[in-house]
């Protein structure tokens, strides 16, 4: 095996995420049909875990002894139910503080924001279950080991998760540059609420603002170009810090 964090094979795969190993993502090489396929598939689907089709050349790139058309990278960690954090949380009295990642793929900015959300008392960083930074060794790097102490919950939609998180009780507060937007500083952080941060090329999705409770900007001195999604949502994930020691 040429990484630690790599499995290839179809029955070590599956007995991989049958056995509730933290099962990152899955590659299956491009043309292949029948059992295999579908087993990979159902379970994959079944236990929310990324799949990507891809040619055998790139199987081939990635390791080197028979991977059956099957190669999948293990997580650093252990992925959580986000509605089983929650839950818990609320039930014990507390006030939750979430940090909801749309589209981060850069795993320097995923790192450096779940050190953020350590330092500043997150419950949870919620990530979808496509188009998401990988929580591997440089990740891990970047959050200066706040990786191995936070919640991950991985979720399959956004949509859904924000929808469940409102229903529960927990106002979404989307990060955004426009017309609705309200400073920072205007807005109430103080109670239950979930932190909506966006990639920097894109931003948050616009369903999502829509949907939100609230969206806020973060004023700035002068008309350069936006804040690092990173150095973003600890100046968010501060606010509320501060205004949560007020009250």
């Amino acid at each position: 095996m040429a990484d630690n964090n790599l499995i290839y094979g179809h029955h070590p795969v599956v007995e991989a995420i049958q056995s509730g190993q933290a099962v990152e993502k899955v590659f299956f090489q491009q043309g292949v049909r029948g059992e295999t396929e579908k087993e990979i598939r159902l379970l994959t689907r079944e236990h929310g875990i990324p799949l990507q089709v891809v040619p055998k050349e790139k199987l081939n790139k990635m390791v080197r002894g028979a991977h059956q058309g099957v190669v999948a990278f293990l997580a650093l960690i252990e992925f959580q139910s986000l509605e089983d954090v929650v839950l818990q949380a609320l039930e014990q009295g507390q006030n939750p503080l979430l940090v909801l990642l749309d589209s981060i793929t850069d795993v320097r900015n995923f790192g450096a924001i779940c050190r953020s959300a350590e330092c500043a008392g997150a419950l949870a960083v919620v990530v979808p279950q496509s188009g998401s930074a990988p929580a591997n060794e440089e990740a891990m790097k970047a959050s200066a080991g706040a990786l191995a102490r936070m919640r991950i919950c991985r979720v399959r939609s956004l949509f859904s998760s924000v929808e469940w998180l409102q229903q529960s009780g927990i106002q979404v507060v989307a990060t955004a540059l426009s017309d609705r937007a309200v400073p920072l500083y205007k807005a109430d952080l103080s109670g239950p609420v979930a932190i909506l941060m966006g990639s920097e090329g894109d931003g948050v999705h616009p369903k999502l603002q829509k949907m939100s409770d609230a969206v806020v900007k973060i004023p700035q001195a002068t008309d350069f170009d936006s804040y690092n999604v990173s150095v973003a949502a600890g100046i968010v994930l501060y606010e509320a810090l501060r205004q949560r020691a007020i009250d």
